[in-house]
Formats: structure tokens, sequence, C-alpha cells
């Protein structure tokens, strides 16, 4: 059944651009993977951070300036922004995880917050204008990522969409083999009683440092994707309103499920893509459905939906 339900995924996503909007597709898989990089830290390890964004952003500028400024290659780019990420990640994650609770929370914000006050100063970032025009390129330098094709009237850039499902893909199945692991196991230990993984002996510190970091470079990998979809790296990318915003796509799917955070990430984006309109209500419209999603489906969408099969077994 599960291997059905992916088969069945790919597929809807392989024919997507075909009928939605490329772009529109290629944001939500950014922003699912961002959601599901970010689910590993509070569904599986029960780390709430709040600076997530500076993984994410910090990546797009990263990926930004290596294929504008450096001339490299994209898939080199995404590789440098992620590395970077999970560098950064490494960093973050060693003073961190040395609190628990909202004291952990606090720590990952302020230091998010040292670096948006980087990308605002540094003079590669371009600061409040952002690094934009950035170059899709030639993708492992033979396949032009800008190239469209007419499809029913309608041009489709069908090789970056590809590329960025190809990387979401990656990104996913590496998320889905982690939580299916020895090592996801430990972490749901940790996660439900840390002083009895301790006491079996368990190095809690290294396993919540490592699932951070994998947190971090996984969405550092979603940033730079983002950064090449839309051309352009911006401080919205490392504000602390996108790590709230990825907080929110988690919670609406469903905190430590699977397909919660794709599930939250489509809601959101959707949302703010069809009620773009309404200008700086849309704030207001995503926090009253947010409240309404939390009294009514208090384990998310996915969770109370699993809840309620396994009842009905």
């Amino acid at each position: 059944m599960n291997r059905l339900l992916w088969i069945i995924l790919i597929l809807i996503g392989l024919v997507a651009p075909f009928f939605v909007y490329p772009v529109f597709m290629m944001k939500l898989l950014c922003f699912a993977l961002f959601a599901s990089a970010f689910n590993v830290l509070l569904g599986y390890s029960g780390l709430l951070s709040f600076g997530h964004a500076a993984f994410f952003g910090g990546a797009s500028y990263i990926t930004g300036h290596l294929v504008k400024v450096s001339g490299l290659t994209p898939e080199l780019g995404v590789l440098g922004g992620t590395v970077f990420a999970a560098l950064l990640g490494y960093i973050i994650g060693s003073l961190a995880i040395r609190r628990q609770g909202i004291y952990f929370a606090m720590v990952t914000l302020a230091l998010a917050q040292i670096v948006y006050f980087i990308a605002l100063k540094a003079p590669f970032t371009g600061g409040e204008d952002g690094l934009q025009g950035i170059p899709r390129g030639n993708l492992f330098g033979l396949i032009d990522l800008n190239q469209s094709y007419t499809v029913g009237g309608s041009p489709l850039p069908l090789n970056l969409y590809y590329f960025v499902f190809a990387l979401f893909c990656l990104g996913f199945w590496i998320i889905h083999r982690t939580i299916h692991s020895p090592f996801g196991q430990v972490l749901k230990a940790i996660r439900e009683n840390e002083p009895r993984a301790v006491s079996l002996g368990y190095k809690v510190e290294r396993f919540k440092l490592i699932a951070f970091v994998i947190s971090a470079a996984l969405a550092g990998m979603a940033g730079s994707m983002k950064s090449l979809v839309f051309q352009l790296a911006s401080l919205t990318d490392v504000s602390w309103h996108t790590s709230g915003e990825v907080v929110l796509m988690t919670l609406l799917g469903g905190v430590g499920t699977v397909l919660g955070p794709l599930v939250g990430a489509f809601t959101v984006v959707t949302l703010q893509s069809e009620l773009s309109s309404v200008g700086s209500w849309i704030t207001v419209i995503i926090g009253i459905t947010f409240v309404i999603c939390v009294l009514l489906f208090r384990r998310g969408f996915v969770g109370e939906l699993g809840r309620l099969l396994k009842k009905s077994l």
C-alpha cells in the first residue's frame, strides 16, 4: 500500500506542470521540502526551532552568489548552498542543543537574527534589494533551465520544473530513510523520554546535533531551489516570518507524520496564492485558519486522518 501511494504521488508530480501553473508547483515543492526538513527536527526529535529561515535563506544567498558571481552551474550552486546550510546548522546546533524547550527555541531565533543582520549588511547580498537576477544556467553545462516548451499554447519551463522535482524527491527520500532507520527510532525515543534514552546509554546531544544538521542541510537545499526558481534571494527568506511559516505548515499538516508537512505546505502556499489580492489581510486570514484547524484538528490534517483510519480498523 505504501509503495503504491508513493508511485501515485510521483506520477502526480510528473504530470502536474501540464495542469497546474509550473511556478506555483515549484514554489510548493520548495516549501514542502522545507517543511519536511523542519519536521525531522520538531516531529521526530521534539526540538522546536524558531530560526530555520537562517538555513533556508542563507543557502539561497550562497547559491545565488555562486551561480551569478562565480559562474557555477546550477547543480553546483545548489550543492554549495546545501553544504553551507549544513555547516551553519552544525554551528548553530552546537550552541542551541545545550538548552531545552523554550530556551532552545529562543537561542535558535537569536542566532537566526544574526544571520538576518549579516544578510542585511553584507556587501554581496544586495541589502534590502536582495540578490536579484540570479541566472538559472545550464544543468551539468548541457540542459538550459531557462528553456520553455509550448504545450497547449502555453510556455512551460519543464527543464527547471523537473530539476526541482528531482531535488525534492531526493530530499524527501533522505528524510524518509532517516526517520525509518535505527537512527530515527533513537530520535523518537529521545522525543518521548529523554532521561530514559540517556539511561540506555545513548549520547543524546550527538543524536540531536546530527538531526539538526540534516534538517538544516535539507532546508538549505529547499532555499537553494527557491533562489533558482524566482531568480531572487531576499531578506524575506531569512526573516523570522519565514521561520514562523514553516512551523505553521508543519503543525497544520501534522507533526511527526511523513505526509503532514506536504499537506501543510500545500495549504499555506495555496492560501497565499489565492488570497494575494487582499493584501496584508492575508496574514489575518491565515492566522484565523490556523486557529480553527488547531481547534478542530489537534494532530493536524494527516494526523487526524490517520487516527480516524486506525479507529475504523
